[in-house]
């Protein structure tokens, strides 16, 4: 009798974890077969495209690609009347010429007049030092509210720590640049596309462990990098923060830093 009940236990828990065998192996094929619908969603919800209608000015962020779809897009707000101001904002290369030049020839040679075009140097090396730079010259001019155009695939990421960096008081809104190397619609079927995406879901999660306990609007305080704003025919200014000073990481900076500094740049 304790026999036969015990076999049939046996039977019992070989067809449960049959059943759960099975199931698993069913829930694997139906994602291997719906991934790209999956994919495509994950994409299109990352990318953020919300510019304001009326703006002080419209600013393109640093290291445009080699297409300069930034500035492509900057220059079709320019014509819908978005602001009167393109701000080209890029790093340095050499002492007196950079990316931010480079951009200006682009804007110009897409129909921005070079008298509406303001170059902003900088010395930074990721999003976060970009956007703390661009809120101090922001509050220098007076200006109200920006939109920022960048590359599609970074636009969530640049929404959320620009309007960490920038005061409350400025209205940061957001504008999508199509990027040739990353198509939402299709982006798993590049490596560079996979790269990008995977590298800036990382940067993303290091912006939220860096910027937490920052209210709105609280930039990293005290100067050490350089950074510097070129209007036509103006000259060099220097003076920003140095991000890490700020972060009160939980650990030793000397450890670490470097491979958070290298997740979080920013092509």
């Amino acid at each position: 009798m304790s026999r036969g009940l015990q076999r049939r236990g046996e039977q019992g828990g070989f067809l449960v974890n049959l059943v759960v065998l099975l199931s698993f192996a069913a829930l694997c094929a139906l994602i291997y077969f719906v991934r790209h619908p999956i994919m495509r969603y994950a994409a299109e919800t990352w990318v953020v495209d919300e510019p304001a209608p009326h703006a002080d000015a419209i600013v393109v962020l640093g290291d445009d690609n080699f297409y300069a779809d930034r500035a492509t897009r900057a220059t079709e707000l320019y014509r819908q009347g978005v602001a009167a101001i393109v701000v080209a904002s890029g790093r340095r290369l050499r002492p007196n010429a950079g990316m931010s030049e480079l951009m200006d020839h682009d804007l110009v040679q897409r129909g921005v007049p070079k008298e509406k075009i303001v170059r902003f140097a900088h010395d930074a090396d990721s999003t976060s030092e970009e956007a703390a730079a661009l809120a101090r010259f922001v509050e220098e001019r007076n200006w109200k509210s920006v939109v920022v155009v960048t590359s599609n695939y970074h636009t969530r990421r640049a929404r959320y720590v620009l309007r960490k960096m920038f005061p409350a008081r400025i209205a940061v809104s957001v504008a999508s640049a199509r990027d040739g190397d990353f198509d939402p619609q299709r982006w798993w079927e590049k490596r560079k596309s996979t790269k990008l995406f995977a590298r800036e879901i990382t940067a993303m999660l290091l912006a939220l462990w860096e910027l937490r306990g920052d209210g709105k609007g609280s930039a990293p305080q005290g100067a050490e990098s350089r950074l510097g704003v070129l209007g036509p025919g103006e000259a060099c200014s220097f003076g920003s923060p140095l991000l890490w000073k700020n972060l009160h990481l939980p650990f030793a900076p000397g450890k670490c830093c470097n491979m958070f500094t290298f997740l979080g740049r920013n092509a």
